[in-house]
């Protein structure tokens, strides 16, 4: 089953029942209570540097809170592997943000801003969340020390059964992350539409589910498929159909595709074994196949662990 692409997270939580979801589910902290949702406002900036472009992206909302007002800073991370550095990097953002506030004149004291890191790759999420656990604890600095923490929200670290317990867009989008079967899928996405008050924010979900699902990708002419609007469950189911049709294909595909590669793997394992049981040397060895050093140690090392080459 293939994992659905990265491509549009920024439209979908750019829209404002889909923030709070995001917010009000999955951020348990006591002043997401008091902020004003309907009146939030994107911000049209963005901090990332230009070498992690291509792996993630920001997406920043003011929001009034009571008679004073609060930034969300949201770092949507792709990448398939954990950044140590995370919480140096996503300091670095701040401080930017920070600075151009200052230098636009646009306040006379600094607002807070929640800084929040959204995850949604496979490996388990190790990167430190604090500056104190980047900087050496000795000599202690006390006061003078640099303190910040950043919000994890790791989409790999909720089960399927919590994610259909909350059974709102966000928790449905982190299950079909976590592919599951089509039936659980299916029987959430109709779920969702049913008990769901806004049918534009569910709609947009659903919209941009299919592209992704189907078409792998996001351009910029897809954009304006993610408006039509799902009017009745016959509508959904049939929408629904035709995108995990494509999928299911796709994961057949994928596998035989899979089941190719091991068996090379397979294949090209017996013939280094076969050449070193002879007395050749791993670096001729190496010339022979057209791989490196490393690479055939780690071949070596963790072997395949069945013949697949159908």
């Amino acid at each position: 089953m293939t994992n659905i692409h990265d491509s549009g997270y920024k439209i979908l939580f750019s829209n404002r029942t889909i923030f709070r979801q995001l917010m009000e589910t999955f951020v348990a902290q006591p002043w997401v209570a008091q902020l004003d949702f309907d009146r939030a406002e994107r911000v049209d900036k963005s901090f990332v540097s230009a070498h992690y472009k291509e792996t993630e992206s920001d997406l920043i909302y003011r929001l009034p809170w009571g008679e004073d007002e609060l930034y969300v800073y949201v770092l949507l991370e792709f990448q398939s592997t954990v950044d140590d550095w995370m919480a140096l990097r996503m300091l670095n953002y701040i401080t930017n943000f920070y600075m151009s506030l200052v230098d636009e004149k646009k306040v006379e004291k600094l607002p807070p801003i929640f800084p929040l890191v959204l995850y949604n790759g496979d490996k388990r999420w190790s990167a430190a969340t604090s500056m104190a656990e980047l900087v050496e604890a000795e000599p202690t600095l006390g006061d003078y020390a640099i303190g910040f923490r950043y919000f994890k929200l790791v989409a790999n670290e909720f089960s399927q059964e919590q994610l259909t317990g909350i059974g709102n867009i966000v928790s449905t989008l982190f299950l079909a992350e976590s592919r599951p079967d089509i039936e659980l899928l299916s029987e959430q996405f109709m779920a969702l539409f049913e008990r769901g008050e806004d049918k534009q924010a569910i709609s947009l979900f659903f919209n941009w589910f299919k592209q992704l699902a189907i078409h792998k990708r996001f351009n910029a002419e897809d954009f304006t498929s993610l408006t039509e609007v799902y009017r009745s469950a016959e509508e959904v189911k049939s929408m629904l159909q035709k995108t995990f049709e494509q999928w299911y294909q796709d994961g057949r595909e994928e596998g035989r595709e899979e089941g190719r590669e091991e068996g090379a793997r397979h294949r090209t394992l017996e013939i280094v074994q076969a050449m070193l049981a002879r007395g050749i040397d791993l670096a001729l060895i190496a010339d022979v196949t057209g791989l490196s050093i490393d690479e055939l140690t780690e071949l070596l090392a963790s072997p395949p662990t069945e013949d697949n080459t159908n």
